[in-house]
């Protein structure tokens, strides 16, 4: 597991997405998911993959602007949610990945100018009967006023985030053969 020392975040709890059981820190409202995207190492494979090199947040509809083709610790990231003229940019940060043997993902948190303050942690893994899981695990509150004014909208936008990343990773764990 690699860290990386971060000084632009809006938040101060950095970490706390990427411990799994780990309670969340208090302040914030929680997600966790976890959903069954496959099963056997080519499954894990390819999901990771798709994780680590931001096609899962692509094939959930955000457009993402990074550093680095793949998530490494420090990598700046922009998203980008909504749709056409309503598109807001979430700037991020990538500060934790984990890859391999048999998990992989990264956690990133929320810089300055993002609607919330925050981190989530995205991750693959597989278990000892071969399962595939996919996990997101985030704590964030509302950081602007307009986050504020949109109340139970984001954390609702973020449930539903997780599930498109998860149908995304199922089908790419699908077309790798699991």
């Amino acid at each position: 597991m690699n860290h990386s020392p971060v000084t632009d975040l809006s938040y101060e709890e950095t970490g706390d997405s990427t411990v799994p059981g780990r309670p969340l820190p208090t302040g914030y409202r929680h997600l966790r998911h976890r959903a069954l995207i496959g099963h056997g190492r080519a499954a894990l494979d390819a999901t990771g993959a798709a994780v680590l090199d931001w096609r899962m947040h692509r094939a959930a509809g955000v457009r993402i602007t990074a550093e680095a083709a793949r998530a490494t610790p420090g990598t700046a990231v922009t998203c980008a949610i909504g749709l056409g003229p309503l598109r807001v940019g979430a700037p991020c940060r990538v500060i934790w990945t984990a890859d391999g043997p048999d998990r992989h993902g990264f956690a990133y948190g929320t810089r300055h100018g993002h609607l919330a303050a925050g981190e989530e942690t995205f991750l693959v893994e597989m278990g000892p009967d071969k399962a595939v899981w996919f996990t997101v695990n985030a704590f964030s509150r509302p950081d602007s006023w307009f986050a504020h004014l949109a109340g139970p909208l984001l954390p609702l936008g973020q449930r539903l985030f997780a599930r498109r990343c998860a149908r995304a990773l199922t089908r790419i764990a699908a077309a790798a053969g699991s």
